[in-house]
């Protein structure tokens, strides 16, 4: 079976033009009109990285949504066998947030939410996210959102795992928490969130595998290689990019299918 990538996006002209992604488009050398992306365009980057199925994320914020529930829907339906979404919801209005999930995971075509804290500005304790929560053990589904500093020029406090999630984990045993972007500058607090909390994992998105901390690598070649997921963050990253010099990491057959793979499939439900 091939990879999954466990946090990519679609963007729309409404997400290009925000003006925090200015850093990133530098840092990756694009441009906001380049970063508008169709099905056919993530799909042959999917060919070309090895990657059978991407996990599209819906993005939500204050002034609303950037990429809806409904659009990436419709981008799941392009691909059905190729792509899943995740839900992002109103964090204001909670209720609604609620109803969202339960709606768009009733169906298996979403099959997690996504929230992003540095969007914002609340790390994942504060009690806007409580409801949020529910409703995912509810519905079955895991929570998705980013640790670690920011690229865009945002406060990377909200992303720091310790007090912040730690207390989610111990408030929600039961939530399946994937904590995106890998944690750096705080990859030890990652590492001992993941060693403490058997619900907790990492993805690798925004990385290059070769630049990932060398704590997290060592981490996935032995206790941890059930813990930590593939992601790309697509399109600011390929999957060929990513995964270019994956031979470098020194995982044994073991460690590199689930990597690639398997621990997503287990934790997402995925065929």
């Amino acid at each position: 079976m091939g990879a999954v990538d466990v946090w990519a996006q679609m963007p729309t002209q409404r997400f290009a033009e925000e003006p925090w992604l200015a850093t990133l488009l530098r840092w990756t050398g694009k441009t906001g009109e380049r970063m508008a992306t169709t099905a056919a365009q993530t799909l042959a980057a999917m060919d070309a990285g090895g990657v059978e199925i991407a996990l599209l994320s819906a993005w939500h914020g204050p002034k609303g949504d950037l990429i809806s529930n409904d659009e990436v829907a419709a981008m799941v339906d392009a691909a059905p066998d190729r792509f899943r979404g995740l839900v992002s919801v109103d964090l204001n209005d909670p209720m609604g947030a609620v109803r969202a999930i339960r709606e768009h995971t009733a169906g298996g075509k979403f099959v997690g939410v996504r929230i992003v804290p540095w969007l914002w500005d609340l790390p994942p304790n504060d009690r806007r996210y409580y409801p949020v929560y529910v409703a995912c053990v509810e519905a079955g589904v895991s929570f998705c959102t980013q640790i670690g500093h920011t690229g865009p020029l945002c406060r990377s406090e909200p992303g720091r795992p310790i007090p912040y999630l730690d207390e989610v984990l111990l408030d929600f045993p039961e939530l399946k928490v994937i904590g995106g972007h890998a944690g750096y500058p705080w990859v030890e607090e990652v590492l001992s969130l993941a060693r403490k909390y058997p619900n907790f994992y990492v993805d690798t998105s925004a990385y290059s595998v070769h630049r990932l901390p060398a704590a997290l690598v060592e981490f996935m070649r032995g206790q941890g290689r059930t813990r930590v997921m593939f992601g790309t963050n697509w399109p600011m990253l390929s999957p060929k990019r990513c995964l270019e010099r994956l031979d470098e990491l020194g995982l044994d057959d073991q460690a590199r299918d689930l990597f690639l793979g398997g621990n997503a499939r287990r934790v997402f439900g995925l065929a």
